[in-house]
This record gives structure tokens, C-alpha cells and sequence, in this order.
């Protein structure tokens, strides 16, 4: 009989081997399968933070050259008035220094 309980508590400590290391094998599945699923929100929080940066890098290179873009206008609107105003300045002078020469042409 004694062979018989040796026998038996041999089988129940080999079922429970076989269900610790089935238990085992289940845990370490349990947690590659957390880690990836981590790792996949990890990744996904990372292109969402990628993408709202480049967002804003855009937004504000878009805001730099439009500003830059005002003042090269600007400058080219005082620019065009400061020639206006000398030709203006000079139209008289011109139209004078024609009159004169239609004049010698005339009187020629």
C-alpha cells in the first residue's frame, strides 16, 4: 500500500508540475501580450504627440512668413510711394524742359 500512496503522490505532484508550468506558461503570455498592447499604445500616443508637433511647427512657420510677408509688403509700398512722390516732384521740371524744347523746335 505504501507503494501505492508513493505512486499516487508521485502523479498528484506531477499534475501539479505540469499545472504550475501551464500556469506559468500562461502568465508569461498574459504579460508579453500586456507589454505588446503597452507598447502599441506607446507608439500610438508617440505619432499622436509627432503629429500635433509638426502641426504646430507648420502653424507657426506659417505665422513667420506671414508676418514676414506683411512687412516685405510694407516696405514695398513706401518704397513705391517715396518713387511716386519724386517723380511727381519732377513731372513739372519735365513737362517745363519739354515746352522748351517744343519751343526751339518750333522757333527753329
Amino acid at each position: 500500500m505504501a507503494k501505492d500512496k508513493i505512486l499516487s503522490e508521485i502523479k498528484d505532484a506531477e499534475a501539479n508540475a505540469r499545472k504550475m508550468v501551464e500556469n506559468g506558461i500562461k502568465s508569461k503570455q498574459d504579460r508579453i501580450n500586456s507589454a505588446r498592447a503597452e507598447a502599441r499604445e506607446i507608439i500610438k500616443q508617440a505619432e499622436a504627440d509627432a503629429h500635433r508637433s509638426a502641426q504646430n511647427a507648420i502653424k507657426s512657420s506659417e505665422e513667420a512668413a506671414a508676418l514676414e510677408r506683411e512687412e516685405i509688403i510694407k516696405a514695398g509700398k513706401n518704397e513705391a510711394e517715396a518713387i511716386a512722390s519724386k517723380a511727381s516732384s519732377k513731372v513739372d521740371k519735365a513737362v517745363d524742359m519739354l515746352l522748351t524744347e517744343f519751343e526751339r523746335a518750333v522757333h527753329a
